[in-house]
């Protein structure tokens, strides 16, 4: 009874929380409306409504080692007030920006919920993003790295679209912290956070074999990018492993793109012995695959069974849903920024560290040979 006491009581003090933080901010807007003058909160007050120093409240905000205790207090209180430190004034004084940039290749939903992640951590420790694309191009990701070097961002996150490492030499030698995400680059050492691509297309394919499947295509990314090479890597050892003939025929190399997994599936369909199921390497080539069927008005998965390594609003809104391989996103997005964090306040003690986080098969219909068989019975049942 207790438990249940104490959680009521957390619930209505967070609730009431809310409702003050709101309140400050409604009547903030308020002050600026009605022209009146307007009191910002300063440090001094921040400190005596959590009950500690201006000095302690400084060392949260600058990343010092704090009691997690004390720093929940003091990050709450900030939030409670509407406290907005100076950041000219906190720059000259710590030699910092309080900004990190991330450098992704595209925009799309993946990385964007990584992106969120990462800010949501960034803005607890006081540091802002700054988000940019490099298309999938080696030099328009060196420009943008370059750009945020201009901008003496303290740290920065890396998607990498080849195996260049000139770029992450030069933020080296400069002191910056880099963490390189989604993606590594051979033969240096850094500090990465990726996901077991191995793994997650080995399980991708197996789920197809213990479904009946026997030929089994793959669309695929560049090779030159690590998480095409290791899903690919996958593929072909589940494929050993079960005793079954790896057919190049059915085997295609696309740039990632949802051109791509247009072109590559309709060529896949068109052959005289088609696959008689596919796995798509990635969410984008997955759209592009799944217009190429839909064009040519090919069933999932009475024709060809599909799976994707994503999972998306696409392959949840499929008709039928799409089996896919599920990344741990938000688990990325924390690891990526709180070591970037720990970088950044000159904690090296386990450099170069790699996070290799696990996926999950999520089973739909896409992959069950059965399903329009089962869904044509319930029908008539309803019937």
């Amino acid at each position: 009874m207790n438990l249940i006491s104490n959680y009521i009581i957390k619930k209505d003090n967070d609730y009431i929380n809310k409702l003050k933080i709101r309140r400050n901010r409604f009547k903030h807007i308020c002050n600026i409306k009605q022209g009146r003058d307007i009191k910002m909160p300063t440090i001094k007050d921040v400190a005596a409504k959590a009950g500690v120093s201006t000095a302690t409240v400084s060392r949260v905000l600058n990343g010092e080692k704090v009691k997690e205790e004390t720093k929940e207090k003091v990050l709450k209180t900030i939030k409670l007030l509407g406290y907005r430190p100076n950041q000219i004034a906190r720059s000259l004084k710590t030699q910092k920006t309080h900004t990190v940039g991330f450098v992704v290749p595209d925009y799309g939903q993946f990385f964007m919920q990584i992106a969120k992640v990462v800010e949501d951590v960034l803005n607890g420790y006081g540091y802002s993003l700054v988000v940019c694309y490099s298309d999938e191009n080696p030099d328009r990701e060196k420009a943008r790295i370059r750009m945020l070097m201009e901008k003496q961002v303290d740290g920065i996150l890396v998607v990498p679209t080849s195996d260049e490492d000139n770029y992450l030499m030069e933020l080296n030698k400069r002191g910056i912290p880099v963490i390189l995400i989604d993606r590594m680059v051979k033969d240096i050492q850094s500090d990465c956070v990726l996901v077991d691509n191995v793994n997650g297309a080995y399980q991708a394919v197996e789920h197809l074999i213990t479904k009946g499947y026997q030929r089994i295509g793959i669309i695929n990314g560049r090779q030159e990018v690590t998480t095409g090479e290791e899903r690919y890597r996958g593929y072909l050892r589940v494929l050993e492993d079960y005793n079954l003939q790896i057919d190049r025929d059915i085997v295609r190399f696309g740039d990632f793109s949802t051109e791509s997994g247009y072109t590559l599936m309709k060529e896949l369909m068109s052959l005289p012995n088609p696959p008689d199921a596919i796995f798509v390497a990635n969410a984008y080539m997955t759209i592009g695959a799944m217009l190429a069927i839909d064009e040519m008005k090919i069933k999932v998965p009475d024709d060809v069974a599909i799976v994707s390594f994503d999972d998306t609003e696409l392959t949840r809104l499929s008709n039928p849903p799409l089996t896919a391989v599920v990344q741990p996103v938000r688990e990325m997005g924390e690891a990526a920024a709180n070591l970037l964090y720990k970088r950044i306040c000159g904690d090296t003690s386990d450099y170069p560290k790699m996070y290799r986080l696990k996926t999950k098969l999520l089973v739909r219909t896409s992959t069950d040979p059965g399903w329009r068989m089962n869904l044509t019975k319930m029908e008539g049942t309803q019937k």
